[in-house]
């Protein structure tokens, strides 16, 4: 590796600059948020955040963050890089995540059709310093934490549990060879229980099951009434090639036709281009059979999302495509990121491709009406953990697991090296962290009550 004078650096100098940032920051500052550093509500960021989305969802989104403290969490992180940004930070530099939350680690199928269980939204991905991904999962951890029946001591627990088991990777991960780490795959899944039973809905979640759960047959045409000579032969309601289409569950999933679908349908020749010419060709061999809107998530509540159903070798070979809408990292006010590509479909392909060791093999991005999506499968074997799952030592294994699988996507997309020499054995960070996380979890649950106010307050005035 070379610095910004362009000569050759050697691992022992950059294990020595990772040690120099803690006259930067020290590890113990970690600890520290307040309130009163915020120079705009939370509220007005949300409402910011909000410019431009489909104004009929925008409701639905706060809906969903009503719900609970960890709904509010999932749909705020503009508000978190807003607080992150009002903290000194230590410069060292990873691809982040950018949402890091228990519930955006998940299980997927690769490309040979293993089930990989990783992190796995990257809306919010840019390259910032690498412990705003930490802090926001350590609080995420105490939120869903509480939120699953822990006591604050085991939320605690968890938290520098989550932060020890990160740091003990980083030293693993400097002291490889580079593209050991870069092949290095986490190999204890199944023995962490929330993992195992994603995973067992992992293996369920198969194409042919998606199709029946989002899709239903094409209801008849009324027949002419026909001789006796000459009798009609039923469809059989569950044959392969019978033909299909979105079953409708507005506002959820509704489904789209006209000048509108086609217009959808005609994004996916620019999408193609963003593929590898091998799977150029095996999309190639499916055909579109239907479109639909759909609403995903909490945080992207409100931004356009569509999903193209096609099918290959017949009905039993279905391929569902998602076309999310991507808006500008909720880090971009804050962070100069000149390796971004402008269009921000292709801004979250490349911070995948980064962090994870195996993607969809189906990953690209287009553009529609000017807006900028991501594409990618829709369900192929997906899956995430459940809140309950955390419920007492589920808690903590998953936070290990957590700290090891954040540990290998930044030790990927940053200097193992010069992390591992900032962070030493990790005490004492994961001492100021867990400091962070509770009081961040605090502030969480305040915020969330502010919002259920104001929107009391709302709707009680349009009453009136």
């Amino acid at each position: 590796m070379y610095g910004p004078d362009m000569h050759w650096v050697n691992s022992e100098e950059r294990r020595k600059r990772g040690q120099a940032r803690r006259k930067q920051l020290a590890r113990q500052k970690h600890s520290e948020f307040s309130a009163k550093d915020r120079l705009t509500s939370p509220l007005i960021l949300l409402q910011r955040a909000a410019n431009g989305r489909v104004p009929a969802l925008v409701k639905l989104k706060y809906e969903l963050m009503m719900v609970s403290p960890f709904g509010y969490f999932r749909g705020a992180v503009p508000v978190m890089a807003a607080d992150l940004a009002a903290q000194p930070n230590t410069g060292l530099l990873v691809q982040l995540c950018g949402d890091a939350h228990v519930r955006n680690l998940g299980a997927y199928a690769s490309e040979d059709g293993r089930l990989i269980f990783d992190i796995n939204d990257f809306d919010e991905t840019f390259r910032g310093p690498f412990e705003w991904d930490l802090k926001r999962m350590a609080a995420s951890l105490f939120v869903a934490g509480r939120e699953a029946g822990n006591k604050d001591g085991a939320c605690r627990r968890a938290v520098e549990g989550f932060i020890a088991s990160y740091c003990t990777m980083m030293r693993a991960y400097a002291a490889m060879p580079v593209l050991d780490m870069v092949r290095y795959q986490v190999s204890r899944m199944e023995q962490v229980a929330p993992v195992h039973l994603a995973l067992q809905k992992a293996v369920r979640a198969t194409p042919q099951h998606t199709l029946s759960q989002l899709t239903e047959l094409v209801p008849a045409k009324p027949v002419k009434p026909v001789k006796p000579s000459k009798p009609v032969k039923p469809e059989e309601p569950g044959a392969p090639d019978a033909p299909r289409r979105f079953r409708e569950s507005k506002p959820m999933l509704t489904r789209i036709t006209g000048a509108k679908a086609e217009e959808v349908l005609a994004s996916l020749a620019a999408y193609r281009r963003t593929l590898e010419p091998q799977r150029q060709h095996f999309l190639d061999q499916y055909q579109p059979v239907d479109v639909a809107f759909k609403v995903v998530g909490t945080g992207s509540v409100g931004l356009r999302d569509y999903c193209v159903y096609m099918e290959g070798n017949g009905g039993l070979d279905p391929l569902f495509l998602q076309i999310k809408e991507e808006a500008k990292s909720a880090y971009v006010p804050y962070l100069v990121d000149t390796k971004v590509a402008r269009h921000q479909g292709q801004r979250v392909v490349d911070g995948q491709r980064f962090i994870q060791r195996g993607s969809d093999p189906f990953l690209g991005w287009t553009t529609i009406a000017g807006r900028d999506y991501l594409v990618r499968q829709l369900n192929d074997h997906k899956a995430s953990i459940e809140i309950g799952d955390l419920n007492g030592d589920g808690l903590l294994e998953y936070a290990q697991l957590c700290g090891e699988l954040l540990a290998r996507g930044h030790g990927r997309s940053g200097d193992p090296q010069e992390l591992a020499g900032y962070l030493g054995s990790g005490m004492r960070f994961a001492s100021a962290v867990g400091d962070f996380a509770h009081a961040y979890a605090d502030q969480t649950e305040k915020d969330w009550m502010a919002l259920k106010r104001a929107k009391r307050v709302s709707a009680q005035t349009e009453k009136e």
